[in-house]
């Protein structure tokens, strides 16, 4: 049998309990998730961050806390958090965030919100081309990343910043703090998909918008 305790809001239980359960049978797991188990007895924690529980330390048989979503910022500071902690990945998350990205970016490259307006009357424009519209994506992480190429292929010119140093094909890869100028000054559009951690927090203030095109 492995405990599973089940970490969030209540509301979050209503919706997860029977899908998880599911998985878990279907998986040939013998589970038993609740909300109250002994911290003493928990082998696995399902976790969200904004739940009550922020000090693992009476989990002292923990092997894992596996987040519900893919965002992680939120608990990869707290420092009680020493077993492992896995966060969600699913295809339909970097899909999702792919057609939202690419769609916003068409949005503003080709300025749909002025031929919306003017349904009533045609005064033709002619906006430039992908290849003539540089955009930069800020974080390239697994959704940053897959953002980035899906803009490349359309024919954007795309750079991407990271703290970390990444290689991503079709992509001009910038990392550290003494690149994010440049990663800005030639940008017509900004994605930011940075997590939300203090030394991430205000990355685009009035000095970093000051490096932008005018």
């Amino acid at each position: 049998m492995i405990n599973v305790q089940f970490a969030a809001l209540p509301a979050r239980w209503d919706t997860y309990r029977e899908p998880l359960k599911r998985a878990f049978a279907e998986a040939g797991l013998t589970v038993d998730m609740r909300q109250d188990h002994p911290a003493d007895q928990v082998g696995y924690v399902v976790y969200a961050p904004n739940s009550d529980l922020q000090d693992f330390t009476p989990y002292t048989r923990c092997k894992a806390v596996l987040n519900l979503w893919a965002g992680v910022e939120k608990i990869v500071g707290n420092q009680t958090l020493t077993m492992p902690l896995c966060r969600m990945v699913d295809p339909g998350l970097t899909a999702g965030m792919v057609e939202w990205v690419s769609g916003h970016v068409l949005r503003y490259h080709l300025d749909i919100d002025r031929s919306i307006a003017m349904q009533d009357r045609w005064e033709p424009v002619v906006p430039p081309l992908a290849f003539e519209r540089p955009v930069t994506v800020l974080g390239l992480g697994a959704l940053g990343s897959a953002c980035a190429q899906s803009l490349a292929r359309i024919g954007f010119p795309v750079t991407g910043w990271s703290r970390p140093a990444k290689e991503i094909e079709r992509i001009n890869c910038l990392h550290g703090d003494q690149r994010l100028k440049q990663a800005l000054s030639e940008a017509e559009i900004v994605i930011l998909l940075l997590p939300d951690t203090p030394a991430t927090n205000n990355i685009l203030n009035a000095d970093t918008l000051a490096m932008l095109p005018k």
